[in-house]
């Protein structure tokens, strides 16, 4: 417990400060069987699991019970005494409900706002940060499950009643939608119609990740969430990791410097190595987490945690003075090929200028090179052959890591 409270601190005194969101489907909890079965069943794999990831905020799928949120409170958030936890208000829905807890510390709740569908509702989830005051909306989703032509039409028509909410807010509202998708494939109607960029609304969803064609195979092995398990161990999906169902999508507005924003790079799939394809979690060696780590998401659930990490507040101009480099400006942004950085250097060093996407990887590398003091003007020169769309500039003088959005146009 020690090791995990550290790395909060760690976090929170970053500034800005650095948050941990993360969903996971738990599997019908608690099971048929009841809670004080699953208090000595599966109450200690989870526990394992949250204890190693140590989020700041938890959404939960296939909540149970009325009492499923507060049994999982008490016996996994804050067991042995610990009260670093609080839930959100639970609201039962149809066949089961999603959930929500939260550091104390950090958050405060406002509100649980049920959309209802022809299945489950999705629930829209508020919450404040109270260091910095900026609010998130975090949807919880668990869409209809299976493949088929009529499941993927009532996938479609659960995004279509999450979208005429976030289709009304105002331009760069925050807001992100993770859970249990069920969705196989980039060209699924649910999947299209969440990434659907609007020219009259701002309510679409960004994905990470850039994944085309059908999810289940080998290639997209980095990836999958579900099953945990081959074989079938106390009901949920088995056949091994095979399947992307479970992500973190998130508004525009989470994409830009203040407020909720996301940092690229820090999606995860807890336990997700690569190496597992159409098997179990624990086979073997997991070179992503302990082996106590893969054993626990075996055992708890068929579906991996997923967790993204996100800044909050300002990040242009945080704490300059502190800083190798300020007053930074990149004109033109949207910018089509050419344009300029120009910043401010306390003192000569290297600096590197690097062009990620959404997901965080390179794409371009524009600067690698030792610059004096003083104003500089550094030019940016695209590659002619990038897609138009949402990249990230990442600026690094070895004492200064900023990231900056760069729209590119055609």
């Amino acid at each position: 417990m020690v090791t995990c409270f550290c790395v909060h601190d760690l976090r929170a005194q970053l500034s800005p400060p650095r948050v941990r969101i993360m969903a996971w489907n738990l599997l019908n909890f608690p099971s048929t069987s009841g809670a004080a079965a699953d208090s000595t069943n599966r109450c200690p794999y989870y526990r394992t699991v949250v204890n190693y990831v140590n989020p700041d905020i938890l959404v939960t799928e296939e909540n149970s019970t009325t009492y499923s949120t507060t049994w999982f409170l008490n016996q996994v958030m804050n067991s042995s005494g610990n009260t670093s936890y609080r839930q959100g208000t639970f609201i039962r829905s149809y066949d089961s409900s999603n959930g929500i807890f939260y550091r104390d510390s950090l958050f405060r709740f406002v509100q649980n706002v049920p959309i209802e569908t022809d299945l489950r509702d999705i629930s829209e989830f508020t919450l404040v940060h109270k260091q910095t005051g900026d609010s998130i909306r975090i949807y919880a989703v668990h869409l209809k499950a299976s493949s088929g032509t009529s499941e993927e039409q009532q996938r479609a028509s659960e995004v279509d009643s999450l979208r005429k909410v976030t289709n009304r807010f105002r331009t760069g509202t925050e807001f992100i939608v993770c859970g249990d998708f069920n969705i196989y494939n980039d060209q699924e109607s649910a999947y299209q119609k969440l990434l659907q960029d609007n020219v009259t609304d701002d309510g679409n969803f960004v994905d990470p990740f850039t994944m085309h064609g059908t999810w289940n195979n080998p290639s997209y092995s980095d990836y999958h969430t579900q099953s945990t398990r081959l074989n079938s161990v106390g009901g949920g999906a088995y056949g091994g990791m095979n399947d992307r169902f479970d992500m973190i999508l998130m508004s525009k507005g989470v994409m830009a410097d203040t407020g909720f924003k996301f940092i690229p790079g820090t999606m995860t799939a807890v336990g997700n190595d690569g190496q597992h394809f159409d098997e179990s979690i624990n086979y073997g060696t997991n070179n992503a987490v302990p082996s106590n780590v893969a054993d626990a998401l075996y055992w708890s659930s068929d579906h991996l945690p997923v967790y993204a990490e996100f800044l909050v507040g300002s990040t242009s101009g945080i704490e300059e003075e502190s800083m190798d480099l300020s007053s930074l400006v990149l004109y033109p942004n949207p910018i089509s090929r050419n344009g300029i950085l120009s910043f401010n250097l306390k003192k000569a060093g290297t600096i590197q200028i690097s062009l990620l996407n959404s997901s965080g990887q390179l794409v371009q590398m524009l600067a690698n090179e030792r610059v004096q003091n003083g104003q500089q003007d550094i030019p940016i020169n695209l590659d002619p052959a990038l897609s138009q769309g949402f990249y990230i500039l990442s600026i690094n003088t070895g004492n200064s890591f900023i990231y900056r959005k760069l729209s590119i146009f055609k």
